[in-house]
C-alpha cells in the first residue's frame, strides 16, 4: 500500500474564534493602539457612529471567519449616503454562509506601511511560533505562496518566553530601524503575552498598519482560542449567533459538528479520527463538507440521530463514515447507518468499519446493500469517486 502522509488541521474543532470586536477589546487592555470603533446592529446605528468619528470609516461585518475582505465583507465609506447603504447591504447578506448580526463601524487609517505580525503554535516543534512580514493586507497568504522570502519566522521557547533580542531580531529582518523598530519590539511582547495569557491557538494582526509619526495601529484583530482553556477564560465562548441551523442542532444535541463547504460528510468515532479523515479526502480530491465527531461509545440511537443531521446538509452528495471499534461497537454504529439511510433520501454511503463486533457490523451493512472497507485509504477513494458516480439518489454499493 502507497504511504501517505495526514495533515491533520486542527482549525476544523477545538477552537473559539472571537468576533474582530471582541479581539480589539483584547488588544487594547493588552496596550496595543486600535482604531476608534463602533459595535452597531443597524444602520442607524452605523450613521451614528460615522459622524461621531467625524471621518472617513471602514464597515466591517462582524463574523468568525478569515477573508471576508475578499468577500466583500470589509468596505470603506467615505460619506454618510455610502454608510446608509453599505451598513444595509452587509447586514442582508452571508459572507461564507454566515449572516452578520452586527457590524463595526472603524475609523480609518492611513498607513506609511501595511506589515502583518502574528503568533501561533509549531506543532511540529511543539512550541509557540512568530511570525511577520513587511507584507501586509488582504492578499498576504496568496503573496507568501510566491514569496517566502519576505515572511519571518522564529519558534520560542515555552519557558523562557518571547525575549527582547528576539522581538528585536523580527524587526531588523523586516527593516525596521529606530523608533519604528522600539515601538514594534513593544506592540510584539504586549502581543505575545496577550497570546499566553489567553492560551491562544492564534493571535494576530493583519494588517498592522505603521503610521507616520512610526507608532504602529492594529487594524484588524484575530484571536482563536484553545477550546481546553476555556474554562480558564468564561468571558468567551463561540455564541450560538455564529452557527449554522445544523450546527446550533448538532451542540444542543451533545455532538461536534462543523459545516465546510464541500460535499463528502465526514463522521466518525473521536475527533482525531475525524480530523485525519477530513485530510485524507482532501489529499486525495475531495472536498469536506462537514466534520461529525459521533464520540466514544456511540449507541445505535446517537448514530442515528447524527447522521440525521449530516444528512440534512443540503450541499451532501456523499455520506462516508469511518469507525475504529473499542468502546464504540460496529454493530451498534451499522444499525444507526442503516436506519438514518432508510428513513431519510439516500445518498451514496461509503463506510470503513474496523474494530470491536466488526463481523456483525459488516452482516448488517452486507444485508443493507451498503458496502464497507478495512483499508481507510480504499474507502477514501471510493469516496471521492463516489462524488461523481452516483447523483441519482441511489444508495453507493460495491
Amino acid at each position: 500500500m502507497r504511504r501517505i502522509t495526514i495533515l491533520v488541521s486542527f482549525d476544523y474543532i477545538y477552537n473559539v474564534k472571537l468576533q474582530e470586536y471582541e479581539a480589539l477589546k483584547a488588544f487594547s487592555a493588552a496596550k496595543v493602539k486600535v482604531p476608534k470603533h463602533y459595535l452597531v446592529k443597524d444602520v442607524k446605528g452605523a450613521v451614528s457612529a460615522y459622524r461621531d468619528i467625524g471621518g472617513p470609516v471602514v464597515l466591517k461585518a462582524q463574523v468568525a471567519v478569515a477573508g471576508r475582505g475578499k468577500a466583500g465583507g470589509v468596505v470603506r465609506a467615505d460619506s454618510e449616503s455610502t454608510v446608509r447603504s453599505e451598513a444595509e447591504r452587509l447586514l442582508n447578506t452571508e459572507i461564507k454562509g454566515l449572516r452578520a448580526k452586527a457590524l463595526l463601524v472603524e475609523e480609518w487609517i492611513k498607513a506609511k506601511e501595511e506589515l502583518y505580525l502574528g503568533f501561533t503554535i509549531d506543532r511540529s516543534a511543539k512550541m509557540p511560533v512568530v511570525l511577520a512580514s513587511k507584507a501586509g493586507g488582504v492578499d498576504i497568504e496568496e503573496l507568501l505562496k510566491t514569496r517566502a522570502d519576505l515572511l519571518v519566522k522564529k519558534n520560542i521557547d515555552p519557558l523562557m518566553g518571547f525575549m527582547h533580542h528576539q522581538a528585536f531580531h523580527i524587526a531588523k529582518s523586516i527593516n525596521l530601524k529606530g523608533s519604528e523598530a522600539k515601538a514594534f519590539i513593544e506592540l510584539a511582547l504586549n502581543l505575545y503575552n496577550l497570546f499566553r495569557a489567553l492560551d491562544c491557538e492564534l493571535l494576530e494582526s493583519n494588517p498592522l498598519a505603521l503610521t507616520e509619526d512610526d507608532s504602529f495601529i492594529a487594524l484588524d484583530a484575530r484571536i482563536i482560542i484553545d477550546d481546553n482553556a476555556l474554562f480558564r477564560h468564561r468571558e468567551f465562548g463561540q455564541e450560538d449567533e455564529d452557527l449554522t441551523e445544523l450546527e446550533k442542532e448538532a451542540r444542543r444535541a451533545g455532538f461536534s459538528y462543523v459545516e465546510l463547504d464541500g460535499d463528502i460528510a465526514i463522521v466518525g468515532n473521536g475527533a482525531g479520527l475525524v480530523m485525519a479523515t477530513l485530510d485524507t479526502v482532501t489529499y486525495f480530491g475531495g472536498k469536506p463538507a462537514c466534520f461529525l465527531d459521533v464520540g466514544g461509545g456511540a449507541t445505535e440511537e446517537v448514530v442515528e440521530r447524527a447522521l440525521r443531521i449530516a444528512l440534512r446538509n443540503p450541499k451532501l452528495k456523499v455520506l462516508f463514515l469511518n469507525v475504529l471499534g473499542g468502546i464504540t461497537m460496529c454493530d451498534e454504529v451499522a444499525l444507526g447507518l442503516v436506519k438514518a439511510l432508510s428513513s431519510t433520501k439516500t445518498i451514496p454511503a461509503v463506510v470503513r468499519l474496523v474494530g470491536a463486533n466488526e463481523d456483525e457490523g459488516r452482516r448488517i451493512l452486507r444485508e443493507a446493500g451498503i458496502g464497507y472497507y478495512e483499508s481507510m485509504e480504499d474507502a477514501v477513494k471510493a469516496a471521492v469517486e463516489a462524488v461523481g458516480e452516483d447523483q441519482d439518489g441511489h444508495t453507493y454499493r460495491l
